[in-house]
């Protein structure tokens, strides 16, 4: 379920960055970003590392990348 919610926000991210005609550089630095992002918190979701996976976190991480990853582990650590 975290995996579709993850998608979604990416995918919604990405369509509100192509209405709002960013150059194409700055989508694909922002795509590669939320890729890594995703890919992280997979990674993390594996190897049992404890990260809380909601839905706020998994936009953080989709709409920042890897500083949101970042900002997701600090939270759950603090939490």
């Amino acid at each position: 379920m975290e995996i579709i919610g993850f998608i979604l926000t990416a995918m919604a991210v990405l369509i509100i960055l192509k209405i709002l005609l960013l150059p194409v550089k700055l989508i694909i630095k922002i795509g590669v970003n939320i890729l890594v992002g995703g890919i992280l918190l997979g990674l993390c979701s594996a190897l049992g590392i404890g990260i809380i996976l909601h839905w706020w976190t998994i936009g953080l991480t989709a709409i920042l990348g890897i500083p949101g990853f970042f900002i997701a582990l600090i939270i759950t650590i603090l939490l």
